[in-house]
């Protein structure tokens, strides 16, 4: 199965989306007061689901490259 050019657009723009979110979070958090340390852990576990998502991503399109 080939990447048409929609769809890496697409997956492109998921990743940009996502690179977004995460730097967004990082920004934020020396902002947070030190007693917000459970939503600390549950901001560092959406950053790794986000960074797992991003990594993903990248894994399908080069692949998708090297095939075609």
């Amino acid at each position: 199965m080939e990447l048409d050019l929609d769809e890496s657009s697409l997956a492109i723009g998921r990743i940009e989306r996502a690179l977004s979110r995460i730097e967004k979070a990082l920004a934020a958090q020396p902002n947070r007061p030190p007693s917000a340390i459970a939503a600390l852990a549950a901001d560092q576990s959406a950053l790794k689901a986000e960074v797992a998502a991003v990594i993903g991503e990248l894994d399908r399109l080069i692949t998708e490259a090297d095939r075609g």
